[in-house]
């Protein structure tokens, strides 16, 4: 296997959440090449399903993008805060929900060509209803579908963001297994 070995680099920008890094690599023919690293401290991911499937998910202007997203309740990491804390603590916040039970479904590396960022996934169940708590600056409005129109909604295209896309299809896989069937 091919390995690229770190010559040296610099810190070309640290912000609010991400560093950006231009590292000088070595390749395994002697080659040098940059590469750009933008540094995440990681986050979370809950997709939380009610008995009947019914999924809570939020709607929230993202500003890279120009528009808002449909996205399965997120956040990231603070600095030494392991994932269940997180994902627990993001599910009451944009939500007002807490979970009786918390299935972890993995990790996903957002975008490995450039950037250190991995969502923990999880998925909610045994619902119970709070007051919502978003961060300052954190406009969003809750939503309910059934776990069957998000499933839709992402096999048309209509939902691409990509934490939400693996969260419901994987929340869906999951729940198929342990026998569960959506309620009509």
């Amino acid at each position: 296997m091919a390995v690229e070995k770190r010559i040296d680099g610099e810190t070309l920008y640290r912000g609010v959440i991400v560093n950006v890094h231009l590292d000088r690599a070595e390749l395994i023919d002697g080659s040098v090449v940059k590469r750009e690293v933008v540094e995440h401290p990681g986050g979370v991911t809950i997709l939380p399903v009610e008995e009947d499937g019914t999924t809570w998910c939020v709607r929230q202007f993202r500003y890279p993008f120009g528009r808002e997203m449909l996205e399965a309740p997120a956040g990231k990491l603070e600095v030494g805060e392991k994932p269940l804390p997180a994902a627990e603590r993001e599910l009451e916040e944009e939500t007002g929900l807490r979970a009786g039970r918390m299935v972890y479904l993995g990790e996903c590396c957002t975008s490995p060509g450039f950037s250190t960022e991995v969502l923990h996934i999880y998925l909610a169940l045994d619902l119970k209803q709070g007051d919502a708590h978003p961060d300052a600056g954190e406009f969003l409005n809750v939503e309910k579908h059934s776990l069957d129109t998000l499933v839709n909604m992402v096999m048309a295209g209509e939902i691409d963001d990509a934490k939400t896309i693996i969260a419901v299809l994987k929340a869906r896989r999951f729940l198929e297994e342990e026998g569960w069937r959506e309620k009509s």
